[in-house]
């Protein structure tokens, strides 16, 4: 006859294998996380274009284009830039005319 397989008690299924539990150090088994009365969270980003008034976003300013730029030349994202929404798409439009007047390129290389 097969044995049947027979849950052990714990509610997530038996014997997990992961490092999820109290350790010998008396850490908690998740790391190092602050723990205090205080925290918030990670600070949220500023969207640079509404602190500092007089900077604007050109499409002619290829130096300031290329900082919102990943390495293979994509369009950063809102999370990791911090702009807001209105910026980001004054931003993604400056983006799209500088890659046609190939001041700021498509793809690298």
């Amino acid at each position: 006859m097969e044995k049947r397989y027979e849950p052990r008690g714990d509610s997530r299924g038996g014997d997990r294998g992961d490092s999820r539990g109290p350790r010998a150090d008396g850490t908690g088994g998740r790391g190092a996380r602050p723990r205090g009365k205080f925290f918030k969270g990670p600070r949220k980003k500023q969207c640079r274009f509404c602190t500092e008034e007089n900077q604007v976003i050109d499409y002619k300013n290829v130096a300031m284009l290329r900082q919102f730029l990943s390495e293979k030349a994509k369009i950063m994202p809102r999370r990791a830039t911090g702009n807001c929404a209105k910026h980001q798409r004054h931003l993604t439009e400056a983006l799209k005319r500088a890659r046609v007047l190939a001041l700021v390129p498509f793809t690298v290389e």
